[in-house]
């Protein structure tokens, strides 16, 4: 087969009219004729996304596949950290099946984090014996994200362990330190670490990169760093990836990977320099089989209309095109399920607050970052009515354990804006307990209720009105097209909004309010955590 167009070779940073010629699932050669011609389509290597969690779009990887390959992504560096929490070795092996269902190219991860913190719930453990049995898997090509930095920065002997199992088998380690900066970032990069999609300001990017590290420059639906981030090109062009981390289905359904590049190369940055982040670098780091568009590569590339707009004409991954014409050549099969979901039915009496605190204690939502901010009310705040609090901008949050019947965890929330109901759902980073915030008793246990009957989902309420999103995947991912769910994660959403919530993407938000390994203060199942000291607040 052969194929004529403008063809963009990103590694001699140069663009030429001329031919490829296909043999099989892998480029033969490639033939320059003439100088670029602009009325021509272009061919260029097809996109990878550096660091995503698949069941964060709550799709299987089939389906997300499906709607990634319109967008010209042909490959994504995968942590399964997400379903490890829930269901351990066995939710790994899933999406790494669930992956070669489909002509796409999931290289995944082995969590490094399982549980993510001592200081919370979740369903499985991947200590150091099953990290170094694992790591040697063909099917896992890198530690995931090391997010105990308070352990690599004292060495403790476990969290060693598992990077060094890592390193002694030739994988990459990634890295997750939010704000760590000066000696404590040159330690924990030491420690064999080489990339962090964590960086929320260009000052702590600059830090790490001047250290040797690759910075992964992440904009997904909830945490958006890339105005933050995007100078950095200035100085480090050669230690830059995409990532999206967390994008939603009605996100996804927008675009990728490829937003990032044309918003990059709007704001004027070098078209090599992007390119190579979006397309090269993540091989190279990673050691992929992803073609390059080389003689000899897979055939993995992806035609666009000209390098202003980048309007994906036709994705091929191994030698077939798998986007053309608007349409996908491939749907993924009806995937099995997998849950372990523990139901059981929660009361108003269960989430009564607990009045503890002289200076009360409230998560702040910041929209767009996973950071939160931490203020203090008086204790008069306990006393006050539901619509008092509505009137402060205080919701309740509650977190229940969706293992085992235990008694739930509750605080306050700031920022979220809610004047009526409430929402939330079983994707809560890291262990995926329930989370609900809420401005009445009523509806919190209503929607908790909900996501208990469909072992696990998204789901909101307001007095008789509800909605339900079924993620039954885990409690994490639906079968279902991606389109189709977009679609009615759009709905849900729509409803929050109008309950008054002032987030960007409020269940997405939500969700992070129980990721204890960011700053500045959260809440687990088993109560109050202040991420700063890693502590409970007593």
């Amino acid at each position: 087969m052969i194929l004529t167009g403008n063809i963009i070779n990103i590694r001699q940073q140069t663009i030429g009219f001329g031919e490829i010629i296909i043999h099989q699932d892998k480029i033969r050669d490639i033939n320059i004729i003439s100088p670029e011609k602009k009325d021509q389509p272009y061919y260029m290597p097809g996109f990878i996304d550096s660091h995503i969690h698949i069941e964060s779009s709550m799709l299987v990887p089939g389906r997300f596949a499906e709607m990634a390959v319109k967008h010209g992504t042909v490959a994504t560096i995968s942590d399964p950290h997400e379903i490890a929490n829930v269901m351990g070795e066995e939710g790994i092996k899933y999406m790494i099946e669930n992956g070669k269902s489909v002509p796409f190219k999931f290289f995944f991860g082995l969590p490094s984090c399982v549980p993510a913190t001592s200081f919370e719930t979740a369903g499985a453990i991947i200590d150091v014996e099953l990290t170094k049995k694992l790591i040697q898997d063909p099917d896992l090509h890198y530690l995931a994200e090391m997010m105990n930095w308070p352990g690599v920065l004292h060495r403790d002997k476990d969290v060693m362990a598992k990077i060094e199992a890592a390193i002694s088998v030739g994988k990459p380690v990634d890295g997750h330190a939010p704000g760590l900066k000066g000696k404590d970032a040159e330690k924990y990069i030491s420690a064999g670490i080489s990339t962090d999609h964590e960086c929320f300001s260009l000052e702590e990017a600059l830090d790490k990169a001047n250290l040797g590290m690759n910075i992964i420059i992440r904009e997904g639906s909830a945490a958006k760093n890339f105005d933050a981030l995007i100078e950095i090109f200035n100085k480090y062009p050669d230690q830059i990836m995409f990532c999206s981390d967390d994008k939603h289905p009605d996100d996804l359904a927008v675009g990728h990977i490829n937003q990032l590049v044309t918003r990059a190369l709007r704001l004027g940055y070098n078209l090599f320099d992007v390119l190579n982040a979006a397309c090269i670098k993540p091989v190279d780091h990673y050691n992929l089989s992803v073609g390059t568009l080389n003689p000899g590569d897979q055939a993995d590339f992806i035609k666009i209309n000209n390098i202003k707009d980048f309007v994906i004409l036709e994705t091929w991954i191994d030698g077939k095109p798998v986007f053309s014409d608007n349409n996908i050549s491939f749907s993924a099969p009806l995937p099995t399920i997998i849950n372990n979901f523990y139901s059981y039915e929660v009361t108003e009496r269960d989430i009564k607050m607990p009045s503890k605190f002289k200076e009360v204690p409230v998560i702040k939502v910041i929209d767009g970052s996973l950071i939160t901010e931490k203020t203090f009310h008086s204790d008069s705040v306990y006393s006050l009515s539901e619509r008092d609090l509505v009137d402060k901008d205080l919701c309740k949050l509650v977190v229940v354990n969706r293992y085992e019947k235990a008694p739930p965890a509750v605080c306050f929330i700031e920022g979220v804006g809610l004047k009526n109901g409430a929402f939330g759902g079983t994707v809560a980073h890291d262990s995926h307990n329930i989370i609900v915030a809420g401005t009445n008793d009523k509806d919190i246990i209503k929607t908790i209720n909900i996501l208990m009957n469909s072992k696990g989902g998204l789901a909101a309420a307001n007095n008789d009105e509800t909605y339900d999103l079924p993620l039954p995947v885990a409690g994490l991912m639906t079968t279902e097209n991606g389109f189709e769910i977009g679609n009615k994660y759009q709905r849900i959403d729509k409803f929050v909004k109008e309950l008054g919530s002032t987030l960007t993407a409020p269940f997405m938000s939500i969700s992070f309010m129980a990721l204890l390994v960011i700053p500045k203060i959260k809440l687990s199942d088993k109560g109050l955590f202040d991420a700063e000291n890693f502590t409970f607040y007593n």
